[in-house]
């Protein structure tokens, strides 16, 4: 009798675990060999602690984000993909879009937590996933080294004209995802709620960066991107609440 397939199944959990060890082993083989560097070129122990600590802190804090991004994506997709997706090279905000694109396209949502997915959805979701964030670091080694170049030779030229390009490129990276938080306003007040929860999540933000400026809360720094996300994520409950009772 052929197993039914599952988003969580062992299979899938061992995969994973075996790529994400490697990597691991990976990071622990450069930390110690950084550390015997370090020692055999006079640095202080204690300096090299105070380094891994700060280190540490500036990792793990901004990781929260990424963590409510696998368990958001884990609620359709299980627990394995975003696992590996977002631990190795994935971003959030490159593989939630996307999981969301490849499931409308196979004829699903992310949202829809009440139905499984079939193994054939899940792969199309999982190669959208992978061979997307490939493409970075395919084209980055070829052709980054030429675009920092340009960049470079610009700001040389005409500083003021290098800032409007960079922050040309920024927006037009942001215009990108608005689309999708736009994508849906035609389709009535329901539409709008990825709009209000980005409001609400941009408001958070904000005013993190008022107590940074204002009261010099610099340790806020690293807390304000997964305050704003967990903020918009919580509020995104009443804002869904309030919006759908208004329909009614």
């Amino acid at each position: 009798m052929q197993r039914a397939f599952s988003v969580n199944d062992p299979f899938l959990f061992a995969m994973v675990s075996v790529i994400l060890l490697l990597v691991l082993s990976q990071a622990v083989f450069f930390l110690l060999r950084s550390w015997k560097r370090a020692l055999s070129l006079g640095m202080d122990k204690g300096t090299l602690w105070k380094v891994v600590k700060t280190s540490a802190t500036f990792t793990v804090v901004p990781a929260i984000s990424i963590l409510i991004g696998v368990v958001a994506l884990s609620r359709k997709l299980g627990l394995p993909l975003p696992w590996l997706r977002l631990s190795v090279i994935g971003a959030i905000t490159y593989e939630t879009p996307a999981a969301e694109a490849a499931a409308r396209a196979a004829g699903t949502t992310i949202g829809d937590t009440a139905t499984m997915l079939t193994a054939s959805q899940f792969s199309v979701i999982a190669w959208v996933m992978t061979l997307g964030i490939m493409a970075g670091v395919v084209f980055t080694p070829i052709l980054a080294r030429r675009l920092l170049g340009g960049v470079g030779k610009l700001e040389k030229r005409d500083k003021k004209w290098s800032d409007i390009f960079m922050n040309a490129l920024f927006m037009g990276m942001i215009a990108a995802f608005l689309g999708m938080i736009f994508g849906r306003v035609t389709e009535g007040l329901t539409g709008w709620i990825p709009v209000f929860v980005m409001l609400a999540s941009a408001a958070i933000m904000v005013l993190a960066g008022l107590c940074i400026k204002l009261l010099k809360w610099d340790w806020l720094t690293d807390y304000a991107l997964p305050l704003s996300m967990v903020g918009g994520m919580a509020l995104a409950i009443p804002i869904t609440n309030l919006v759908r009772g208004v329909v009614l």
